[in-house]
């Protein structure tokens, strides 16, 4: 299934609360990200509709299977293109910011060239 890039977005951000935090609710997300609780909502629903994610009783989101395969796949794209970017001279934080932005358009086959020439696995 394809997922937009805001859908990318929230991906990541329940990926990156999980690390401090195996609990992770709307709430978090709306902290971390600062949008509102009812674009986060909007947002949790799309994603448990296509299947990303659930949502139970508590409130507590977890992946499915092809929600967390996505999460670490948008993940492993910011980092490598994050430590690309510096290598080649960029401030870490524009760096990030870039890689941001291109992660979610980026093609398979270009990402994986880049890993190759860079040497990242």
């Amino acid at each position: 299934m394809k997922i937009q890039e805001s859908g990318e977005m929230y991906l990541e951000a329940i990926l990156v609360l999980r690390k401090d935090n195996p609990q992770v609710r709307a709430i978090d997300i709306a902290n971390y990200t600062g949008y509102s609780k009812p674009s986060v909502s909007r947002a949790l629903g799309i994603l448990k509709k296509g299947e990303f994610i659930t949502v139970d009783e508590s409130g507590f989101i977890s992946f499915t299977a092809m929600g967390e395969a996505h999460a670490l796949s948008i993940k492993e794209r910011h980092d490598v293109l994050t430590k690309v970017f510096v290598a080649l001279g960029v401030s870490e934080e524009t760096a990030a910011e870039d890689a941001c932005k291109i992660e979610h358009v980026i093609s398979d086959e270009t990402f994986e060239a880049i890993k190759k020439q860079f040497n990242i696995e």
